[in-house]
């Protein structure tokens, strides 16, 4: 396999993963929105109704995380050759979102383990808010690393300038938000999850860019 085909198999393999993850992060998102009521005798009672519900949720977020991973690889191999010290940073931003995912997933599973036995009810919901609130960790992260993959995208000229430009301000506010969020929870009352739809047009377009079209010559690569 030739440098190029090689450049446009890895392009086409991380828009299917970007795809793919959204798929399965929003799919693991509304089971366990389905679950999780706002007191601690609704949340045990449903979970106690369908725990398969929950563990499908959970097993879509650990599939989410692995496919993410992927992805994330995908970008660092596409645009190191542009700069491989923001690629790099970039990689390792991503990379503790993922790790941050990871742990607060395990609270769940935590939850689930003391409902199913009986356990307090109260201490099962603040391991699921935990959970809850552990994502703005994530996203955090995830905004910065993919603030800078956006800004490689955009010198890059791999891709059109307006999707690596949408990509920019999406992150940006992803991870300006997330850090709201952390500092004051009622950011997130307010807002709820509105300031995420830039970043899902931005990683939906981009995956449908890069599966269909790939990316451009690299010419432009220094």
């Amino acid at each position: 396999m030739t440098g190029e085909a090689s450049r446009q198999r890895w392009a086409r393999t991380t828009g299917l993963l970007y795809l793919a993850t959204n798929a399965s992060a929003t799919g693991a998102f509304v089971l366990t929105g389905r679950l999780v009521a706002p007191d601690p005798a609704r949340t045990a009672a449903n979970i106690a109704a369908a725990p398969a519900m929950l563990r499908i949720a959970l097993a879509g977020e650990l599939v989410t995380i692995a496919g993410v991973l992927g992805l994330i690889a995908g970008l660092y191999v596409l645009l190191a050759p542009v700069n491989r010290g923001l690629a790099l940073i970039a990689l390792l931003w991503r990379s503790m979102e993922n790790a941050l995912l990871a742990a607060i997933t395990l609270m769940s599973f935590a939850a689930l383990a003391i409902l199913a036995r009986g356990g307090d009810a109260g201490l099962a919901f603040a391991l699921l808010n935990v959970h809850g609130y552990g994502f703005q960790l994530g996203f955090l992260f995830l905004g910065l690393g993919s603030t800078l993959f956006s800004w490689l995208w955009l010198k890059s000229r791999f891709i059109p300038a307006w999707l690596a430009a949408l990509g920019l301000f999406a992150s940006a506010l992803m991870a300006a938000v997330a850090l709201a969020i952390i500092v004051s929870p009622a950011v997130f009352r307010t807002l709820g999850l509105a300031y995420m739809a830039p970043m899902g047009l931005y990683e939906i377009g981009l995956g449908l860019w890069l599966l269909v079209r790939g990316v451009a010559p690299a010419a432009a690569e220094k």
